[in-house]
C-alpha cells in the first residue's frame, strides 16, 4: 500500500469504480452455447401455522425490525443444479410463480459476465495502474477490496435481486421469465435496490428465500415498491445505521477505543450489521457506489444503469437456450464413515468475503476445523469428526441462512439441443 492508510470516503471509492468500468462492464460478455441443466426440487419446511421457517422467522426477528412477518413472501420450494462451471447452487422459487428458469439462467448470466470481466485486458490495464491511494480508498471503504471481485459481487447481487424478486412475479404482469427480466429493469427495481435495501439484508434474505417487499403496477405497465414497502425498507435501514452507530459510541465514548481499535474488537458484531455503516458520518445516509453518478470526462456516467441493462441483454439470450429437467432429490446420510470426499463440500450462496467470514466462525464455533474456503468455486474443505457432526454443522449452516451441499463441485452439465 506504500505506506497509504486505508481511507473511507465513498463517493470516492464509487469514482474509482466507476473510472475503471468505462465505458461499461461485460461488452463483450458471450451466452454459453444450449445446455441442459438438472435440478432438484424440496419443499420448505415452515413452522406450524407459520408461512415462514425457523431460519427466516429468526432472521426477521433478530435483524428486520420493524418488519412484520405478514410483509414477508417466503419461497415454497428449494431447488438444487449444478452450474456449467460444475459449481453446485441453490436457488427459491415459489408455487405459482416463474419456475426454476429464473434462478438456474440468473447464475448462467452471473457467469458469462464473470468470465467477460476476466477476459477483460483493457479492464486489467486500468486497475493494475491504480494509485496507492485509489487503492487505499477501497480498502478502507469495500469489504472486497480488489477491483474484479468488487465488480464479480455487483454482478452477482444484480442476479440476486432478480431471483429474489421473481418470489413476487404473481403479482406482476410479467408471465414469462424474459418479460420479468425486462420490466424488472424498465422499472428500475435495480436502482430502488440499490437506494433503498441494504447490503446485509440483500444477501441474507435471498439466501432464506424470503423478501420483504411488494410491488404495485403502473399505467404504463412498470412496476413499482409499495409505499409501506419504502416505508419499511427505510426503517430497517435506519435501525441498521443505529445499530452501527451504537456500537461504536460505545467503543469510542466509553470504552476510549480509537477507531480502529473499534472496528478490531468488534469486528464480528460490525460484520453483521456493516462496518461501512460504522463509519459513516451521523446523519448520513448510505448510496450504493454503483449507484453513484460522476463526470468523468465531462461525460454523465452511472456504472449500476449498464450493468442492469448488459445483465438483462444477456439474461433473455440465455433463458431460450436452457433446457431444465426436474430429477428426484437424494436423502443425505446421517451414519457411516466418513472419507476424505466427505470432508469437500459446497455453499452455492457464498458470495462475498463477509460470507467467508459466517462460514469460517459457524464452523469453529462447533470445533471444526477449516482448512480451505474458496470463494470462486463455492467450495469448503472443513475437519468434520462424524457424519452426524457433519450434518449438525450443516443445520447450523442452513439456520445462517446458508445451504451447503454434500459432496465436492460436480463435473459441468453436457450441452445439449434446445
Amino acid at each position: 500500500m506504500n505506506g497509504q492508510p486505508p481511507r473511507y470516503e465513498r463517493r470516492a471509492a464509487s469514482r474509482v469504480l466507476a473510472a475503471l468500468a468505462r465505458p461499461g462492464l461485460c461488452a463483450e460478455a458471450i451466452a454459453p452455447p444450449a445446455r441442459r441443466i438438472e435440478y432438484t426440487r424440496t419443499d420448505m419446511v415452515t413452522e406450524p401455522g407459520s408461512h415462514l421457517t425457523l431460519s427466516q422467522r429468526l432472521y426477521l426477528e433478530r435483524y428486520m425490525r420493524p418488519c412484520r412477518a405478514e410483509q414477508v413472501v417466503s419461497a415454497t420450494h428449494r431447488i438444487v443444479w449444478t452450474d456449467s462451471d460444475g459449481i453446485p447452487n441453490t436457488g427459491h422459487i415459489r408455487t405459482g410463480g416463474l419456475g426454476p428458469i429464473v434462478p438456474i439462467a440468473m447464475r448462467e448470466t452471473v457467469l458469462a459476465l464473470w468470465h467477460a470481466l476476466e477476459a477483460d485486458t483493457g479492464l486489467a490495464q486500468r486497475i493494475s495502474g491504480l494509485s496507492a491511494r485509489d487503492r487505499a480508498v477501497l480498502e478502507g471503504t469495500t469489504t472486497d477490496h480488489e477491483p474484479l471481485d468488487i465488480f464479480r459481487v455487483g454482478i452477482e447481487a444484480t442476479g440476486r435481486a432478480l431471483a429474489q424478486h421473481a418470489l413476487l412475479a404473481r403479482w406482476t404482469p410479467y408471465r414469462t421469465a424474459n418479460e420479468f427480466a425486462v420490466g424488472m429493469r424498465d422499472s428500475s427495481i435495480y436502482s430502488a435496490v440499490a437506494t433503498r435495501w441494504y447490503w446485509e439484508l440483500q444477501a441474507s434474505s435471498y439466501r432464506r428465500g424470503m423478501i420483504a417487499a411488494g410491488l404495485t403496477t403502473q399505467p404504463d405497465g412498470t412496476v413499482r415498491y409499495s409505499l409501506e414497502t419504502v416505508a419499511t425498507l427505510r426503517a430497517m435501514k435506519d435501525a441498521t445505521i443505529e445499530d452501527a452507530h451504537r456500537v461504536m459510541r460505545r467503543a469510542t465514548l466509553v470504552e476510549k477505543l480509537t477507531v480502529a481499535e473499534a472496528i478490531a474488537k468488534y469486528h464480528d458484531e460490525l460484520d453483521v450489521i456493516s462496518r461501512q455503516y460504522a463509519l459513516l458520518p451521523p446523519g448520513t445516509r448510505p448510496a450504493c457506489l454503483a449507484a453513484m453518478p460522476h463526470q468523468i470526462d465531462g461525460q454523465h456516467y452511472s456504472l449500476l444503469p449498464l450493468v442492469a441493462d448488459a445483465f438483462t441483454e444477456l439474461f433473455t439470450v440465455i433463458t431460450e437456450r436452457l433446457t431444465l429437467a426436474e430429477t428426484p432429490a437424494l436423502p443425505g446420510a446421517e451414519s457411516g464413515e466418513l472419507t476424505a470426499e466427505d470432508q469437500v463440500f459446497s455453499v452455492p450462496d457464498m458470495n462475498c468475503k463477509h460470507c467467508v467470514r459466517t462460514i469460517t466462525g459457524v464452523l469453529e464455533s462447533m470445533g471444526i476445523a477449516v482448512h480451505e474456503i474458496d470463494l470462486l468455486s463455492k467450495r469448503v474443505v472443513a475437519e468434520f469428526r462424524s457424519p452426524r457432526n457433519r450434518h449438525r454443522a450443516f443445520e447450523a449452516l442452513r439456520d445462517s441462512g446458508y445451504n451447503p451441499a454434500q459432496g465436492s463441485p460436480a463435473p459441468a452439465a453436457t450441452e445439449s439441443a434446445v
